[in-house]
């Protein structure tokens, strides 16, 4: 059962890197390397370095969720644009991702959830969704239950993968195509001449490419602060359970405040909390507290705050945010951040489950794991070059939306570095809405 990538995972894509590309992408997330898949498309000689291995950390860990409902409304057009696109990506890559239009729900606890929900139902409409409310007097036949929900909302287009298969999958066919993956091959810094990107220097040597996209998720923030680039990122842990196999009683997916499910391929569910997460207390924390002051005024209540992150994460107190091109960085570290689930939490989501469907009843466990989820103050990504260093592309920040998004991301990414019109608002997405006076603005997400 090949449940999340880690250190012993067998590479795949050993290298070498070549000396040359057009664009050397950094981060072998689903982000990094859809990206590298639509520069193959349009011709572009592409190098991807992944410090660890493809998928190693939060694309191969979270819901597995391809979901266009809750999303920030400037979100939407791009999801829209990437479900249409995971519809033929099994065809296009010949290869298994797990990808079923199966449908999302969610179900509300309280009447404030449900007038939450019905809020959003206007972004559903805006955008031609096929979402809709679904009452109490439904829920009977729609998912019976025993969690006392009021109702919820619904969107049957809505999908799931496998994102431990899909993902790595996607990888073996970009470089089918053309791609250069090169796992174990950590990017120590940026090249720069006359003040723009010349290239990358790896532990492997260096690579000429006039132009690099850092796609690398909770890490992204340390690389960048090296080049003078700030980027007020912060991580946070969550915890994932896999059932054994069950019986087939809910085929899509679906979440409360409490928990969520999704039903998986091998014929268990993969089950998660709803809107729990531990925070590790590090310097960034202190760093970029005004930045995250909105987020933490609208709410907290489903956030634990732990003290000291852990020896060689990220924002680890003594993780160095400078390192020398020629020595060992922190990349090379720490390969893969594979944190160690929340047990107790498990219980409680065994329990959760059990209470909400009595006609299952405890689900045993046949793994569980824990991911680094990336999150920024607003709750929406970077995707933005970065003004102050020419040739270089940001899209990182996905705090925890990335699987589903991550076809439409990596293809308006390509355009970007292409320099092609990227067919979508990105305004929402700039860099520079961090330091330029504006009001961080948390959207009307789910």
């Amino acid at each position: 059962m090949p449940f999340p990538i880690h250190d012993r995972t067998p590479v795949r894509f050993p290298g070498p890197p070549p000396k040359a590309a057009d664009v050397v992408v950094i981060g072998g997330g689903v982000v990094g390397v859809m990206t590298a898949w639509f520069l193959s498309k349009r011709g572009a000689r592409v190098v991807l370095c992944e410090k660890g291995r493809v998928a190693g950390e939060q694309s191969s860990r979270n819901w597995g969720w391809v979901r266009q409902q809750g999303r920030d409304p400037a979100e939407l057009p791009i999801m829209i644009e990437a479900l249409a696109i995971w519809k033929g990506l099994e065809a296009e890559a010949e290869a298994d991702l797990g990808f079923r239009q199966a449908g999302v729900f969610y179900a509300a606890n309280t009447a404030s959830d449900m007038a939450d929900y019905e809020a959003w139902l206007v972004h559903a409409r805006t955008h031609g969704l096929d979402t809709r409310l679904i009452s109490s007097s439904e829920l009977a036949d729609f998912l019976p239950n025993g969690a006392g929900w009021v109702g919820g909302i619904w969107t049957a287009s809505d999908a799931r993968a496998e994102p431990w298969i899909a993902v790595p999958n996607l990888a073996a066919a970009a470089v089918r195509r053309g791609v250069t993956i090169v796992e174990n091959c950590a990017v120590r810094a940026l090249d720069i001449a006359g003040g723009r990107v010349a290239g990358v220097v790896t532990e492997a040597g260096r690579i000429a490419a006039d132009r690099v996209v850092v796609a690398g998720g909770a890490w992204s923030s340390l690389f960048l602060r090296r080049h003078g680039v700030n980027l007020p990122q912060l991580s946070v842990r969550a915890t994932v359970a896999a059932t054994v196999p069950l019986p087939d009683f809910w085929s899509a997916a679906a979440a409360d405040s409490h928990f969520a499910i999704r039903r998986r391929q091998d014929g268990g569910y993969t089950l998660t909390p709803g809107h729990f997460h531990e925070f590790f207390i590090g310097p960034d924390a202190f760093r970029h507290l005004r930045s995250f002051l909105p987020q933490i005024r609208k709410d907290i209540s489903g956030t634990r705050f732990l003290p000291l992150a852990p020896s060689g994460y990220p924002d680890a107190w003594m993780t160095p945010r400078r390192w020398p091109e020629d020595g060992e960085s922190p990349f090379e570290r720490m390969r893969i951040l594979d944190p160690a689930p929340n047990k107790a939490m498990v219980e409680r989501l065994r329990k959760r489950f059990a209470e909400a469907f009595p006609q299952i009843g405890l689900p045993g466990i046949a793994t569980t794991w824990a991911g680094m989820i990336d999150t920024m103050p607003d709750v929406v990504p970077v995707i933005d070059h970065a003004a102050s260093l020419p040739g270089l592309t940001i899209a990182t920040g996905m705090s925890g939306h990335g699987f589903g998004i991550g076809p439409g991301i990596g293809r308006v990414v390509a355009d970007m570095v292409g320099g092609r019109a990227p067919g979508h608002d990105l305004s929402r997405f700039r860099l520079s809405r961090f330091s330029d006076g504006s009001e961080i603005r948390i959207g009307p997400s789910l």
